[in-house]
């Protein structure tokens, strides 16, 4: 791990162009009308692949923790953001509806396993020990960055600085595992532990971290730019990261999750989303959100264990 660090001004400013607010969770719509197309059209092959049961409905119902920018939120009644515009084009190249419905965070699988959902869109984060539950068909490869207090007060600029500290992340991400794992380090270099804060929204932990509860926050490199460049005006917090990994530390692949039952929805998924790689179309949806750097070049699915 390297040690020198940087704050991630231009991720931050990227992410201020967004120009998008959040509301509460309890107003997200179930899903939003859109009449500009976005691809070309229905990729027959990825069309053929859906559940008969799929294809008959018309609709995939898909479960996401809103807001989480800037995958989603909701701006004027609507939901924006990475995750509905890929639902729009890769429901075009299915022939059907991908519809976002709030579910929280760490309900989300079990919600898939009662049926009430058919897919996870949620900015889930791939690991191996998710897949074997699910799949992942994966939408961007990124790694993590520790938010602080604007002029970075605790003098955190590495991992192990964050030893000896309070950390918040969200509840069932998976910063909070890797904060633990880092406690051995810490200790091994004769430091204190972590007091790891797991709370419940994406939100909390940035609330934490400006009442002073907390003395930095951990969370995926995407929503770490869009909250140091949108709270408080810019003027809360900032980032700190590698400048030799711009993608953040520990880079993982973050995905649309299935079943591991569901084989035929997933090859389906995987296939529409070559079908807007090929087109270009999947690049212009990533460089919308500032977030083009973290793109995958080709439908990839289960990449942890790939990269394993």
């Amino acid at each position: 791990m390297k040690k020198t660090m940087t704050v991630i001004a231009a991720a931050a400013a990227a992410a201020a162009m967004l120009g998008l607010s959040a509301c509460s969770a309890s107003d997200a719509p179930a899903a939003t009308a859109k009449t500009e197309k976005l691809t070309s059209g229905i990729d027959q092959a990825a069309a053929k692949a859906l559940p008969e049961s799929i294809r008959k409905a018309g609709v995939i119902r898909a479960a996401a923790g809103i807001p989480y920018p800037p995958f989603i939120l909701v701006e004027n009644d609507q939901q924006v953001g990475l995750d509905p515009d890929l639902a729009q084009a890769l429901g075009e190249k299915l022939g059907v509806k991908i519809q976002i419905s709030h579910q929280a965070f760490e309900t989300v699988i079990p919600s898939l396993q009662a049926k009430k959902f058919d897919i996870i869109m949620s900015g889930m984060n791939d690991t191996v020990e998710r897949e074997k539950t699910l799949n992942f068909v994966e939408e961007l490869h990124a790694g993590f960055t520790i938010v602080v207090k604007k002029g970075n007060p605790a003098k955190i600029g590495t991992l192990l600085d964050l030893c000896g500290h309070k950390v918040a992340v969200q509840k069932s991400a998976t910063q909070g595992q890797i904060l633990r794992d880092l406690v051995t380090e810490c200790t091994a270099k004769g430091k204190s532990g972590i007091e790891v804060q797991e709370l419940p929204t994406a939100q909390d932990p940035q609330t934490a971290l400006k009442a002073g509860r907390v003395d930095a926050y951990v969370t995926d490199a995407p929503v770490a730019a869009y909250t140091v460049a949108t709270a408080g005006d810019g003027k809360d917090f900032e980032g700190v990261a590698d400048p030799e990994n711009p993608a953040g530390f520990s880079p993982v692949y973050t995905g649309i999750g299935t079943l591991k039952t569901n084989t035929e929805l997933t090859e389906a998924l995987r296939l529409a989303m070559q079908a807007i790689i090929d087109e270009g179309v999947y690049q212009k949806i990533l460089d919308k959100q500032h977030l083009g750097h973290l793109a995958v070049d080709r439908a990839i699915v289960n990449g942890a264990s790939a990269e394993g």
